[in-house]
Order: C-alpha cells, then sequence, then structure tokens
C-alpha cells in the first residue's frame, strides 16, 4: 500500500495560509487533523506554520500522536486545550491566525479573542484541499467498498419475511466488522415497504413483509475511509408498477456512470439523471441531489447538486451516483455506487449487482 503524502498535503496548506495571508493556522477539525498530520484521536488541535507544525493534546494522546505523526512537535497541554493554544500562538510570535470558523464554538472562538487581542483572526475553509484524493486514499476506500460489497452478498442470505430492519442493519454491520472494518461510515438505512419513501429512515422495528422493496443504504470505514453503497431489493415478487420504476431509476443511475468524467460540472451530471428521470415521470419523486464526495467525511465536497460549486470534475475525486425515488405511502428506491472518476471516465468502486434481486 502507498503510504499517505503528508508533505505534499502540507505544501498544499502552506500555499493557503500564504494565498490567505496569514501567519499560521489553528486546525480543529478531526478530519483535517488526520489529514495533515496522521493523528486519529481527539482532544487536540494542530498548529501550523511555514516555520513550524505542532500537535497538541493532552495526557492521553501524547504517546499516540508521537507514534502516528512524522515532524511534527507534539506538545502537552496541563491547564487546558485553549489556554495551551494561546499560549503557544504568543510564544510562536503570530500576528495573523486563521481558524476553521466552521468547526468552533462560539465559546472557544470568544476564549481566543479575549486572550489574542493583539492577534487577527480569520476563518478559513480547508476542506477543499482533501478534495482530490492520493494513492493511498483511494487504496483505502476501495477496500472500504469491497468490505461493504462482500457484507451485501451475505445480508442476502439473512433477508426473509418475518426479519425486521433493525436486525438487517444489525447484521449488517457485523458482517462489515467481519470483513475488516473499524465500524459503519454512518447509520446504517434499512427502510421496507412504505417506509422506503424516507430517503434517510433510519432502520426500526418494523417486520418485512412478502412482496415488499427494501432500501438499504450502509458503508464500512477501513484506515479511516468511508464507503457508501445502497441497493434495493424485493422479498417475493415484484409487482410490474415497481419493477418498472426499479428499471427506470436503475437506467437514470447507468446514466449518469456515463456523464460522469473529467471537465464536466456537478449541476450538469445532476441534471443529466435527473433529467432521465423526467422522460419516465418520475423526476418529481427525486427529491434529493445526485451525490456527494466522501473520503475521511462520508459527505465531503465536491456534489453532484442543482447548487454544487463543483464547475469540473478532477481526476482522482470521488463521487456517489444515487438517484432514487420516493413516493409517500407508497415506498421507494435507490441505487448508489461510489464512483472514482479517472481519465477513462467513472469507475465504480462498488462492484454488487444492480439488477432487481427478488429473494424468493
Amino acid at each position: 500500500m502507498e503510504k499517505f503524502n503528508f508533505s505534499a498535503r502540507l505544501e498544499n496548506l502552506l500555499k493557503k495560509i500564504s494565498d490567505e495571508n496569514i501567519d499560521a493556522v489553528l486546525i480543529t477539525k478531526t478530519a483535517n487533523l488526520f489529514y495533515f498530520s496522521g493523528f486519529r484521536g481527539d482532544s487536540a488541535v494542530l498548529l501550523i506554520s511555514k516555520n513550524f507544525c505542532k500537535l497538541i493534546t493532552d495526557g492521553r494522546y501524547t504517546e499516540q500522536a508521537q507514534k502516528q505523526t512524522e515532524n511534527f512537535e507534539v506538545v502537552q497541554h496541563e491547564e487546558g486545550l485553549f489556554k495551551k493554544i494561546a499560549d503557544e500562538i504568543k510564544n510562536c510570535g503570530v500576528k495573523k491566525l486563521g481558524f476553521e470558523g466552521r468547526n468552533i464554538s462560539f465559546a472557544d472562538y470568544n476564549y481566543l479573542n479575549e486572550n489574542l487581542s493583539e492577534v487577527e483572526l480569520k476563518s478559513v475553509e480547508l476542506d477543499s484541499l482533501r478534495q482530490i484524493k492520493d494513492d493511498a486514499e483511494i487504496f483505502l476506500i476501495r477496500r472500504a467498498c469491497e468490505i461493504a460489497d462482500k457484507a451485501f452478498a451475505e445480508i442476502l442470505n439473512f433477508i426473509k419475511v418475518g426479519r425486521t430492519e433493525n436486525e438487517i442493519a444489525a447484521e449488517l454491520e457485523y458482517l462489515m466488522r467481519k470483513f475488516g472494518a473499524e465500524k459503519n461510515s454512518f447509520d446504517t438505512i434499512v427502510a421496507s415497504g412504505v417506509r422506503g419513501s424516507l430517503p434517510h429512515g433510519i432502520a426500526s422495528e418494523k417486520k418485512i413483509c412478502d412482496g415488499e422493496f427494501i432500501t438499504m443504504d450502509f458503508g464500512a470505514i477501513y484506515g479511516g475511509y468511508c464507503s457508501d453503497m445502497t441497493r434495493t431489493i424485493c422479498v417475493g415478487n415484484a409487482s410490474d408498477k415497481w419493477r418498472n420504476s426499479y428499471n427506470e431509476v436503475l437506467n437514470a443511475q447507468l446514466h449518469g456512470l456515463e456523464v460522469i468524467k473529467i471537465g464536466v460540472s456537478g449541476k450538469f451530471v445532476d441534471e443529466a439523471v435527473r433529467n432521465k428521470l423526467k422522460t419516465a415521470e418520475l423526476d418529481k419523486y427525486f427529491s434529493h441531489a445526485l451525490g456527494h464526495s466522501l473520503g475521511i467525511e462520508i459527505h465531503e465536497e465536491p456534489r453532484l447538486s442543482p447548487l454544487s460549486k463543483c464547475e469540473s470534475l478532477q481526476k482522482n475525486m470521488l463521487v456517489t451516483d444515487e438517484p432514487g425515488i420516493y413516493i409517500p405511502n407508497e415506498g421507494g428506491i435507490r441505487i448508489e455506487d461510489t464512483v472514482l472518476i479517472t481519465e477513462n471516465g467513472a469507475e465504480t468502486l462498488t462492484k454488487s449487482p444492480k439488477n432487481l434481486i427478488e429473494i424468493l
């Protein structure tokens, strides 16, 4: 497996620091701590400039931080994390500090503002630096997808009339752990029958009935990186209406794979798939964006949506392709793959079959 290229990541971060005209940046978001340093604990921050790289944490994590990071000075606090942050900023002579405004509490911001009266504070956004994945990240996401695929293959032997959604979700999560996942990427969605109309229908005590569709949206975390996939199956024989609807959603999902490529915008891909559903008069039941990126977090930029800010998809970005329809009081269907953008177009990393599966 390739190693994370922390030197390249820090180089990009230092360019961001220069572009923002700040002396240093305070990183408080857990995902960005991991991305820039390799540290996977909590209760820690990074303080980075062109002259120093510091990781500040408490005694529970100093040994772990020293093992997981390179070229970082590990600083242990004794009297409180933000007191130590303020002291280090003063000692380093920082006059203009960037901080992650979307990831700091109002109380912590006030503390910095009150205790660093001679330091100018500026909110900066760092998540965009994680959009293009390196080889090591892609390896881990592939592995996370393989784990989810293996769990899906096994869950088909478990599902039957009378099982509850909670039982199916628990078994999926057990299988992913069994096959090597650290944990699931998010709360597993299992929505059957009329509950299929809930796009984020977290599993319930509802029992599976004959002839019902079951939507399962789940993912594994491996090496700190997420996978995400959705498959909708039928227990028993599908009605003609729902079989036809399933095929239309599948056609739309496959069309998404055709149009996802380097250079197109997130809005373009979303619109192309939405128009595919429109020809089948199902677009009014498609109530969310087509997709999102993923990596350390399950929802990252870029997005595939009518509001996407991505003007041009790039090689080694990842997105999900997940059209769905949700008909109130009737049910729903969603099909989702994790997709890698390559020089040759879209590569699906989730390989589970997408033809309609009927468990008889």
